[in-house]
């Protein structure tokens, strides 16, 4: 077995902020100007990490944790100005007027087509060729689903004509040749949005931040990847999950969290020596410079429960091939120092720490969590140790200003004296959230993540996720006006001052 070195190998700081959330007059945030202002803003505090949340293209819900494909970009995350510069879209785009801003990014992607169409060959062709040659092997399923998907109102594929739903050669074949123009329209797209991304990571780069990405461990059933790949997963002869992800009762739910993702084959996923695994390692890993792995308690063993079950309750731990799979990534995907952290959070068993620790990936410790139970915590910061992430708290957490007004006034107590006296603030006086952000800048554990909202000192109101609901996630974006200098430069002396600077 290949033994792994931790990518932890300094202190730094970290900011978590997805790119839908940058500020953004059409929607959502995307790859443009905002972006680079951000990480600008990073760099001017000594800030060295932007974590993110998935950035493949999601359902209505908005979910990056229910993509379409593991491997494809949100195309709704694609910046419409850079399309202006190259000239197809108009210089002056037209003003969004009564459309919705999803509809106004998809007319003007469908614009920006037609012109990259009738432009002659050269560089930008070029590239668009060699692209598409090169990421065939996700790309064609891809654009073909999307198309497909397009064309049937967009029905989820288990409820397709049974000749597309099974993948009949004829049917695939006839499909490609009535939807080419979509299927090129789709492959442009992705084209686009990757010449972007890579863009904002060299910028990013050049000013010394590192792209922090994410990797969900489940993919959605509704997706490419299980259509163009049923004999990896767990389904019905129709397609759909015979059983289905999620967590038992838990901190966030009394009944648990029912996902709704099918499990994996893990027989077949082993028996093609987890070929499908390294191709979805592999393209996270030329993405980003650093990934989490989401839910990596799942490689050791997942929370299988009943398809009919309406909740979590009913499910049973089953094991999975997790040392094998992660022996052949570190032994595959060059060796010794693959740039990985896991989110070890919720149930977590002795055998799940073993299996991240023998690969020696970095955990995470959420300070949110740190006050319940007694002095053994892991949470607590007396606990923590060097090869970890430590947060205040996570997407699906409350920020930590609503977090602490919500607590029972003896909890509040608790925490209070706890930063009095084990934190390193000078005043001792308790401020939420900025003595828990400095509580998480002053730890051991070598990288601190903050959520953009607790920079922000933002309470009630403006949480991403709050998970076991489906409604009202993942629309919260911040304003510019939001980031005072004055949080800008306390952000800065406590960088500094923990030893975390750029």
């Amino acid at each position: 077995m290949t033994h792994a070195h931790s990518i932890l190998d300094r202190r730094r700081a970290g900011i978590l902020l997805h790119i839908t959330s940058l500020p953004s007059n059409l929607g959502n945030g995307d790859l443009g100007q905002d972006a680079y202002r951000f990480i600008d803003f990073l760099a001017g505090c000594g800030v060295s990490v932007w974590q993110t949340l998935p950035i493949n293209p999601t359902h209505a819900d908005g979910s990056p944790y229910q993509c379409l494909s593991a491997h494809a970009g949100n195309p709704l995350m694609i910046d419409l100005k850079w399309l202006s510069d190259r000239g197809w879209l108009p210089a002056s785009l037209a003003p969004i007027g009564e459309t919705s801003a999803f509809d106004y990014r998809v007319r003007c992607l469908k614009q920006a087509f037609e012109s990259f169409k009738r432009c002659p060959q050269g560089e930008y062709r070029d590239a668009h060729d060699q692209f598409v040659k090169i990421h065939d092997w996700w790309l064609s399923d891809y654009a073909l689903f999307i198309a497909l998907r397009e064309d049937l109102g967009n029905k989820a594929w288990q409820e397709w004509p049974v000749a597309i739903r099974d993948r009949e050669p004829a049917a695939l074949k006839a499909a490609q040749l009535r939807l080419a123009d979509s299927i090129a329209r789709i492959k442009f797209e992705q084209f686009v949005f990757f010449e972007q991304w890579i863009e904002l990571r060299r910028y990013a780069k050049q000013r010394g931040v590192v792209l922090f990405g994410d990797m969900p461990i489940f993919v959605a059933g509704d997706s490419a990847d299980v259509w163009a790949c049923r004999e990896f997963f767990d389904l019905t002869d129709r397609g759909y999950a015979r059983v289905v992800a999620g967590v038992p009762p838990d901190y966030f739910s009394a009944t648990g969290q029912r996902w709704g993702n099918p499990h994996y084959n893990w027989e077949h996923m082993e028996s093609t020596g987890f070929l499908w695994w390294l191709e979805r390692f592999r393209s996270q890993l030329a993405l980003y410079d650093w990934v989490r792995i989401d839910h990596f308690r799942g490689f050791e063993a997942y929370w299988e429960i009943p398809a009919e079950s309406d909740t979590a309750i009913h499910g049973r731990w089953v094991k999975a091939p997790g040392n094998a799979l992660l022996d052949k990534v570190f032994a595959t995907l060059n060796g010794s120092g693959l740039p990985l952290v896991a989110e070890n959070l919720g149930i977590i068993t002795p055998e799940v720490e073993a299996l991240r620790t023998q690969f020696n990936i970095p955990g995470m410790l959420i300070l949110q969590f740190a006050f319940d139970g007694g002095d053994d915590n892991p949470y607590l910061p007396d606990n923590h140790t060097e090869n970890n992430v430590v947060y205040t708290g996570t997407h699906d957490n409350d920020t930590t200003l609503s977090w602490y007004e919500s607590l029972p006034e003896a909890q509040r107590y608790r925490v209070c004296e706890y930063l009095r006296n084990h934190c390193d603030d000078d005043d001792k006086e308790v401020r939420m959230p900025q003595s828990l952000v400095r509580c998480a800048l002053a730890s051991v554990a070598r990288l601190a993540v903050i959520p953009m909202q607790d920079v922000l000192e933002l309470g009630h109101g403006h949480r991403m996720n709050t998970p076991g609901t489906i409604a009202g996630n993942w629309q919260w974006r911040f304003s510019w006006e939001q980031l005072t200098e004055h949080k800008a430069a306390s952000l800065a002396e406590m960088v500094r001052s923990y030893g975390r600077h750029i």
